[in-house]
């Protein structure tokens, strides 16, 4: 992913506990599933890299969530890196920890990847943890609020995330059962920043620019699909919705403009 907005309420005990919207970008030669039902983790619902076998965001029966951006830092990319896709799979598919505990074993070894953020959470323990493997940091829980993650740390001012958090959280205020498809359409935005606006991070200035849309589009490089997430707590009931809307008519192959349409829902069943 490149760009997620997501408000957090982990002390909700009626209505929103957590609401995502978010992009993935991704260049279009590298070839990936869509979401689906995983069929040897059948607990498993994301998208599936098809070159790294990780992940960009995923969610479990059990209530289980992570999702990763990269940190653009393109002169300290290196290719042996491993892929972070798994960073994102391992947490949704291996026995269970805390989000916290996750997080600091995986800062153990963070200098071997190249940037990213990572967000996983426990919606049974309301507990949503983030690490960036760039940022002095500590892995820590996040506090209520909405936030914004894009290819820098946690709530970095770039125009589109300052503008996407701020929508989203209107949104939200103005109803907190906003559908999910206004939260894609929201997210599809070609708007280009300023070059005042625009963070210096090693490209150039007309790939700043380019980047700067919350939807990107470019002839090799561009937003792959949008996620919207919603999961509502009703005493101890927990239930999840989530809505993609990819470039992938099923063939793994780009098929601008990206119309097609998944969704889901299920309730979380506690394995505490």
């Amino acid at each position: 992913m490149c760009l997620i907005v997501f408000d957090w309420r982990p002390d909700a005990t009626e209505g929103a506990l957590f609401t995502l919207a978010a992009n993935r970008d991704e260049f279009f030669r590298r070839t990936a599933e869509p979401m689906h039902w995983w069929s040897e983790v059948p607990t498993l619902l994301a998208g599936r890299d098809l070159v790294g076998g990780g992940t960009w965001l995923g969610m479990t029966r059990d209530g289980r969530f992570a999702a990763l951006t990269n940190y653009r830092a393109p002169r300290e990319m290196r290719a042996d890196a491993p892929t972070r896709g798994t960073l994102v799979s391992a947490w949704l598919t291996e026995p269970r920890t805390t989000p916290l505990d996750y997080l600091r074993r995986v800062a153990r070894d963070g200098e071997i990847y190249n940037g990213f953020n990572l967000i996983v959470g426990d919606w049974t323990r309301r507990e949503l943890g983030w690490y960036c493997n760039r940022s002095s940091a500590p892995p820590a829980l996040l506090e209520a609020g909405t936030h914004g993650i894009s290819n820098a740390v946690l709530d970095t001012p770039w125009p589109k995330l300052v503008r996407k958090r701020s929508e989203l959280a209107a949104r939200l205020a103005a109803d907190s059962n906003a559908p999910l498809a206004s939260l894609v359409e929201m997210m599809r935005d070609p708007q280009l920043a300023r070059d005042d606006e625009l963070p210096a991070t090693g490209i150039t200035l007309e790939r700043e620019r380019a980047l700067s849309a919350a939807f990107i589009d470019t002839p090799d490089y561009g937003t792959r699909g949008t996620t919207a997430l919603r999961v509502t707590v009703r005493g101890e009931a927990i239930s999840v919705e989530v809505t993609e809307r990819s470039d992938d008519n099923g063939s793994h192959r780009i098929a601008r403009p990206g119309h097609y349409e998944r969704e889901y829902a299920f309730d979380v069943t506690r394995t505490l």
